[in-house]
């Protein structure tokens, strides 16, 4: 057997949510709901959908490596230079473009725990260390405890924010002040993938940092909001040096062409935007009264998500529900035991879930 590298058999593969088909071949179900992993319950922009009919006829062509219409539709839409864009297969592929990038053996990240697993795992791919901050008691980063961890071996800082799985948000204020401590020979990336569900109040506009910070990376998605999950595409906003410097690892075809023509249909589909966001606050208010009226714990999101403690076993309570055709996520995986999130769906989806929920917790 060939040799492989032993960082490897450390590494614990990504748990993904169980795909509703095979809940239904396993359990003999017919109507399951999937409430597992962040998905618009909308869909996706009819806009959208109608470019993916059309993208067939060229189905037998390579995609454009570049991304040149999306890339340019975006510079226009934030205007930006189309040279601050960078795309992949959802901001999980840019992730490893940063990692390949920047990080040598013995280097070290860090990041406050629960988060987005991925940083992790990327970090360690590349023989470098993790360094998890534990989250403050109100579920919170604690950038104190960051800039506290950071020594001379340190190359990147992972903020979530809004956070997975979490919900919460670091502040305008609070990125603002924790940007000016940390030293400038140190990446900070600010992965941003629920942005249109957040923004707003006291949330960043992180774009309108660029000029002053050259140290940070902005990661969004297409896979939320925008209901294009299934098509894999994210994109990287930063300075064009930087930018340059991940084009160098990234693959010559890494986004494909139905991605492509999706997320630029989608994005000039803003009203389908709203209407997801606009949604989304209305599940949330329901959720947060139906938990309330259990007697239940949950923590106030800023996402397509919320994390309720259901004070059971989560992985027990997860195979309650999935009996009942309800596919959510135990908290187990983010070592919050008796937590599940679930994300907010549909109005009829949101009450099927309730009502299994006090089923099984009786």
């Amino acid at each position: 057997m060939v040799k492989h590298r032993n960082i490897v058999e450390t590494l614990e593969p990504y748990r993904p949510g169980k795909p509703i088909s095979e809940v239904k071949r396993e359990l003999g179900l017919t109507d399951v709901i999937k409430l597992a992993s962040n998905e618009n319950p909308l869909g996706c922009s009819p806009k959208a959908v109608e470019a993916l009919i059309k993208w067939t006829q060229e189905a037998s062509l390579y995609p454009d490596g570049n991304c040149t219409e999306l890339r340019n539709a975006l510079a226009k839409r934030f205007n930006l230079e189309p040279e601050q864009f960078l795309f992949g297969a959802g901001s999980d592929e840019i992730l490893e473009m940063i990692a390949q990038t920047y990080i040598n053996p013995g280097d070290t990240t860090i990041t406050c725990w629960p988060s987005f697993s991925r940083y992790e795992a990327v970090t360690r791919i590349m023989d470098g260390t993790m360094i998890k901050v534990p989250l403050r008691k109100d579920y919170r980063f604690d950038l104190e405890g960051i800039l506290k961890s950071i020594t001379v071996n340190t190359r990147i800082i992972w903020l979530c924010n809004p956070n997975n799985p979490t919900g919460t948000i670091i502040t305008a204020k609070e990125q603002k002040a924790f940007l000016e401590k940390v030293p400038r020979e140190v990446l900070v990336v600010l992965d941003e993938a629920y942005y249109e569900y957040a923004h707003g109040r006291d949330y960043p506009e992180s774009i309108e940092l660029l000029e002053e910070y050259d140290n940070i990376i902005i990661l969004r998605t297409f896979s939320k909001a925008y209901g294009l999950a299934g098509l894999r595409i994210g994109y990287a906003i930063s300075h064009k040096e930087t930018i340059e410097l991940l084009n160098r690892v990234r693959g010559p075809f890494n986004v494909n062409a139905a991605a492509q023509a999706a997320a630029l249909a989608a994005l000039d589909d803003q009203e389908f935007v709203q209407r997801s966001v606009q949604t989304n606050e209305k599940g949330k208010r329901y959720l947060y009264q139906a938990f309330e009226e259990m007697g239940l714990e949950y923590i106030p999101t800023h996402t397509n998500f919320i994390m309720v403690n259901v004070e059971k076993n989560s992985a027990d309570v997860f195979k309650a529900l999935l009996q009942k055709g309800v596919i959510i996520r135990a908290g187990d995986i983010f070592d919050m035991d008796n937590w599940i999130r679930v994300t907010i769906g549909t109005p009829e989806q949101n009450r099927r879930f309730i009502e299994a929920l006090k089923e099984v917790l009786g």
